[in-house]
């Protein structure tokens, strides 16, 4: 049997487990400084993590996997580097590996989810649903151990029939993966049948009968409704099931300071400290509020629950928690260090240069005020090349993490053009680009005053046509004859556009 090379070992660790919404950067923290030796991300789908680019964030020191649409899908640090295990929702072996070899310079190890019975994950075939096909399941881990320098582990439910389930994880154990996660609960194949909340307690046997069977560790789940309460617990479960590490979910989520051999500490020490954690990474408000809903449970009634239920913000979490001025405070420090960053690439002067990247560049905003209604500096470009019979414009625009903003790239007869000042629209910074073009050929750019007569005539002629007449067309905006293709750039840096 072949392991892939390992830098996580997962014997005798308390583990905490993968959680939808909950595992998080400041959970994973806060599990971590509590006691915990590995922390497990939230599933996350390999299409959805496809789709996203790697961006450093200098300004909170993290590596953020963002979205198109700007949201950050999965965050970590350096922190939990040699910790954290990413676990993927999938049902594609290559789409699987594609997600690793994406994510896996930034995390300890790789993990596929096969024991979530919810619609979110079952469906396309992922989560509980690999149960059904051991074939996909051997394909999915082989393809991930023999491709990702991580090792790479499940984890998955136990099946109604104590044999099958035995065959399946030794069938599992032979792709190479380095241990095996199982919840006690029992699970249906049946897609009707199957539970979206355990019914049946948590069988210490069929895990014990597991772990007896196989060679690599294997890690007990599904404790704390029955038997984890405080931490000599977690010990016990892990006797009781003779494996190698346990693994706590709701325990956890409830007091993540469970993992602490001298005790849980207070819950509104443990909240405060998940909060601060939350500001001083970004983290959303929705989550945030999510998360320390499920640690008050019982005590969502209080008036501190009811401050909690109302909050519509960061800010308004902290105020419900005494933190106002931490958070005031922390803010401030983002947005300096934030400015600071900015500031490390001053603004170019006016004039045209030609810098090392053969890119003409000037500091140059679009104030749609000096302008014509009708008439844009982009339809001015465009109409200039029509005339010269060049190539309409490409534009490439890219937004950076940082701040937001954009930036744009024109590229005309294989010269291109950039402003130096970003901007706060997509459309703004095309503008921009365009200027510089026109202004480095000294051409009309469209400015009150300086219209250019091509435009008009072709205006006039517009309205001269027969409405009726099928040649007639409403003329097309230049955003609509180019289409251009859109990504997220670390730190303000330039690079080649992927996927087109």
């Amino acid at each position: 049997m072949t392991v892939n090379n390992l830098s996580l070992c997962y014997h005798n660790k308390l583990i905490l487990a993968p959680m939808v919404r909950v595992g998080t950067l400041p959970m994973r923290l806060l599990a971590l400084d509590y006691g915990a030796d590995i922390v497990y991300c939230e599933e996350l789908v390999d299409l959805k993590m496809l789709q996203c680019k790697r961006v450093v964030n200098e300004a909170l020191s993290t590596v953020d996997f963002v979205a198109p649409d700007d949201r950050v899908v999965f965050r970590t640090c350096e922190r939990e580097q040699s910790k954290v295990v990413f676990q993927m929702g999938t049902s594609d072996a290559e789409r699987a590996l594609a997600v690793a070899r994406l994510v896996e310079n930034d995390v300890a190890g790789i993990d596929v989810n096969m024991g979530c019975p919810k619609e979110y994950s079952t469906k396309g075939g992922m989560g509980a649903a690999l149960l059904s096909d051991p074939d996909k399941i051997e394909k999915i881990l082989s393809t991930l151990v023999k491709g990702t320098r991580r090792p790479v582990t499940c984890k998955i439910r136990i099946l109604p029939s104590l044999e099958d389930t035995l065959s399946l994880v030794k069938r599992i154990e032979r792709t190479g993966i380095a241990a095996i996660a199982v919840h006690g609960s029992p699970i249906s194949l049946s897609p009707r049948k199957r539970e979206e909340r355990p019914q049946h307690p948590v069988s210490c046997e069929a895990i014990k009968a597991i772990a007896e069977t196989l060679s690599i560790p294997v890690i007990a789940n599904g404790g704390s409704h029955d038997h984890i309460q405080g931490y000599l617990d977690i010990e016990d479960f892990r006797r009781a099931t003779a494996a190698s590490s346990v693994m706590v979910a709701r325990a956890a989520m409830w007091n993540p300071s469970i993992f602490l051999k001298e005790g849980p500490r207070p819950l509104e020490e443990v909240m405060q400290k998940y909060i601060r954690y939350a500001v001083q990474y970004d983290n959303h408000y929705t989550n945030t509020k999510y998360c320390l809903c499920q640690m008050l449970r019982e005590q969502l009634e209080s008036p501190q629950g009811r401050l909690l239920h109302a909050a519509q913000s960061s800010q308004e979490i902290c105020e419900a928690f005494g933190l106002g001025a931490f958070y005031e405070e922390t803010t401030r420090e983002l947005d300096a260090r934030r400015a600071k960053l900015l500031a490390r690439s001053p603004e170019e002067a006016e004039e045209p240069a030609e810098d090392t990247s053969g890119i003409i560049k000037m500091a140059i905003k679009f104030d749609r005020r000096a302008y014509s209604p009708q008439i844009t500096p982009k339809m001015c470009l465009l109409e200039w090349c029509r005339r010269e019979k060049l190539a309409q414009p490409v534009y490439e625009t890219v937004q950076r993490p940082l701040d937001r903003l954009f930036c744009s790239v024109v590229t005309v007869a294989e010269q291109k053009y950039q402003s130096t000042l970003w901007d706060k629209s997509k459309k703004l910074a095309e503008q921009a680009a365009a200027i510089v073009c026109l202004r480095s050929q000294g051409l009309p750019e469209g400015r009150l005053g300086e219209e250019s007569p091509s435009l008009h005539k072709r205006k006039r002629e517009a309205l001269d046509q027969d409405p009726g007449d099928p040649r007639t067309q409403e003329p097309a905006m230049p955003g609509e004859l180019c289409k251009k293709p859109f990504v997220a750039l670390a730190s303000g840096q330039e690079s080649p556009l992927e996927g087109w």
